[in-house]
């Protein structure tokens, strides 16, 4: 499947999204305010209040931020192929997002100028999460939509998105196939070998370990290409292939 894709026009990405504040108590109070209302109406296993689940606000672009956002693409390189890692992180939301813009955009202006086709982006369930999140922080914080996340006034087939977990639905929306399921069954190793999203959060605020937070999301990054090369019948990436700007 997939024989028309061209994965050099790929860019693969994820992000990680911590809550805004380490805690529930450290929240203003206008903020705390609207939590309790919008926690109240998650559903919520017994025994759980709208306090203590303040750990999940990171997946909500209103009450968490992003911390770091990895990207990776296909290069031909003489003698070989390269997959291509470069993360955007830190403390400072602002600052790696506007970094993020304008790479998006400075690729959008070489694509155009050398007349090749429009870069994709593509993520796990990014169609659901890691855009959304991107475009509502950015008009938080103020800064222009790059083209490819402009999306306003675009037929659907006009949108620059592609989602591996969609692409594995094949026409199903009744299931969430998580990343490392995915890759587990189709024999990826998977990126959930130190971390996994749950455990950002602390990993952030109480052990202050942004380093490793970047090597997991790079390691999902890693993930989606493999996916999409499975799916089109290719060679997985080797771990030499790999190269970390």
């Amino acid at each position: 499947m997939l024989n028309d894709l061209q994965l050099e026009n790929i860019l693969c990405l994820d992000i990680e999204t911590v809550p805004q504040y380490p805690a529930f108590e450290q929240v203003p109070g206008e903020l705390q305010k609207l939590w309790l209302k919008k926690a109240s109406n998650l559903k919520r296993e017994e025994g759980t209040d709208e306090i203590s689940i303040y750990e999940r606000a990171g997946i909500y672009a209103e009450f968490g931020k992003i911390i770091c956002i990895s990207t990776g693409f296909l290069s031909g390189k003489e003698g070989g192929r390269q997959f291509r890692l470069k993360s955007f992180y830190g403390d400072d939301e602002n600052a790696l997002l506007t970094e993020f813009s304008a790479l998006l955009q400075q690729i959008s202006e070489y694509r155009g100028r050398n007349r090749r086709a429009p870069m994709i982006l593509c993520g796990h369930n990014a169609r659901e999460f890691d855009f959304p999140y991107l475009c509502r922080r950015m008009v938080i914080h103020g800064i222009a939509l790059p083209p490819q996340l402009d999306l306003f006034g675009k037929k659907p087939w006009e949108v620059p998105h592609l989602d591996t977990m969609e692409l594995w639905k094949f026409g199903d929306y009744k299931s969430y196939t998580p990343l490392n399921l995915l890759a587990h069954i189709l024999g990826i190793p998977s990126p959930k070998d130190d971390i996994d999203g749950s455990q950002v959060g602390a990993v952030y605020w109480s052990e202050k370990n942004l380093e490793r937070i970047v090597t997991y999301c790079q390691k999902d990054v890693v993930t989606v290409m493999q996916i999409l090369l499975r799916l089109k019948q290719e060679p997985l990436l080797t771990a030499e292939e790999q190269v970390i700007a």
